[in-house]
């Protein structure tokens, strides 16, 4: 009798070790699973991804409910183990079933199951969703209770629960740069992947044209000189100013110019500027990148001007200057080639001041911040607090910056240099 009672009792382990395998292989493959790839298989009709959605999509109570059936099961086998060597042993039963079991748990029920959902995590998922969907929702009153009880002790030691610390935008940059370090992704495509999801932190005073960089032409031109100013430009559209360079009466086009001058024969003076220009539009400068990107479609314009709270003018943007932030430059056989980044020696660059930190970043491949500052040149005023003079040396942010030439109050050059991880 006490035989058979020992057999069933060591046959009992076994089913529950069985069962703690499947709650920790399941908890590890659930909470590994690719979303996105279960999103693919549900619209390929595939109903054990749905399973697996719905169970994802409230991972604390997913993980409660696992967490719940696991413990219970290793509770029980462990009392089931410690009173079968009691019987066998005696008193020093406690300690050989605590040997026992924990062998057994730890290579059977966790680190087994746990490997295999890790390698295997989207087949281990879909096939376990149906019982632990079900499980779940039997012991949801349980688990609500418990996370009620979990939720009240931590306000008691001030502690709060909020929700996930990386928004999905940083969730899948994060990706991007792992598969980058990993050599999964080529450094072109992670830039081109990091501009897209960029357009929504970036605002189009991020990458405008500034207004001292405008090409304009004056109003109070003669026609025939306009239309030469226009069409010796390497810029396909003008703004067209008179008398104060911020009153902006309209922006030339010079396809519309030639034409204009093709319907003339040739005759510049016949023809009425008023008639060619288009009316300009102002956008503001805190504009997201995405709206900006979303209105030039809408308008099927490429050509924006930038304004302030006040009104006045502040640079310009074009649809060019937004598809640069995804794919990087983009020059025709028209672009003036001003290279911003220069190798001067080995890990050692001349820079020029006007040079967008976000280009340096992507060139360099550093990190740069640029919230407080657009330019290379702004970045060292603003973290040196001053205007520095030619010959001034600042190191932050693990990067040498010495100042080599400066104009006015303008910082039109410097030397860089990435500092040794050790400095």
């Amino acid at each position: 009798m006490i035989e058979t009672w020992i057999l069933i009792s060591l046959g009992g382990i076994v089913l529950l070790l069985l069962m703690s395998a499947f709650f920790s292989g399941s908890e590890t493959s659930l909470t590994a699973v690719s979303r996105a790839r279960m999103l693919q298989l549900e619209r390929d009709g595939v109903h054990a991804a749905h399973r697996v959605t719905l169970l994802t999509e409230d991972r604390e109570r997913l993980i409660g409910g696992i967490l719940l059936g696991n413990n219970l099961v290793n509770i029980l086998a462990s009392a089931i183990a410690t009173a079968v060597f009691l019987r066998l042993f005696g008193e020093h039963g406690v300690v050989y079933a605590t040997l026992v079991m924990t062998a057994l748990v730890l290579i059977f029920a966790e680190v087994l199951p746990k490997t295999y959902a890790l390698s295997n995590p989207d087949r281990f998922a879909l096939t376990v969703s149906w019982p632990i969907l079900q499980f779940v929702r039997v012991f949801a009153p349980v688990v609500s209770a418990v996370q009620a009880i979990v939720r009240f002790a931590l306000r008691l030691i001030g502690a709060r629960v909020e929700g996930p610390v990386l928004s999905s935008h940083d969730e899948l940059r994060g990706h991007i740069d792992l598969h980058h370090q990993e050599g999964g992704v080529v450094k072109d495509d992670r830039d081109m992947l990091g501009g897209v999801l960029d357009l929504r932190e970036l605002t189009v005073d991020d990458v405008m044209v500034h207004r001292k960089n405008i090409t304009m032409i004056d109003a109070d031109l003669s026609v025939a000189e306009i239309i030469a100013n226009a069409l010796n430009s390497p810029h396909t559209r003008l703004p067209l100013f008179q008398g104060d360079s911020e009153n902006i009466i309209g922006i030339l086009h010079a396809r519309d110019l030639a034409r204009a001058l093709l319907n003339a024969g040739g005759d510049a003076g016949s023809i009425d500027l008023k008639t060619v220009m288009r009316e300009p539009w102002f956008v503001p400068e805190t504009t997201e990148l995405q709206d900006q990107l979303n209105a030039f479609r809408e308008k099927r314009e490429h050509f924006a001007l930038v304004v302030d709270e006040y009104g006045a003018l502040m640079g310009l943007v074009t649809l060019e200057d937004i598809l640069e932030e995804i794919v990087g430059e983009i020059e025709d056989e028209h672009d003036i080639v001003v290279e911003g980044v220069r190798m001067e020696d080995d890990g050692v660059w001349l820079i020029d001041g006007h040079t967008p930190i976000r280009d340096v970043n992507r060139a360099l491949d550093w990190a740069l911040p640029d919230e407080e500052a657009v330019t290379m040149a702004g970045l060292v005023i603003h973290e040196s607090q001053t205007i520095p003079e030619t010959g001034q040396v600042f190191s932050f942010h693990g990067v040498r910056f010495e100042i080599l030439e400066r104009r006015r109050n303008q910082i039109a050059l410097m030397r860089v240099a990435a500092l040794p991880e050790d400095a």
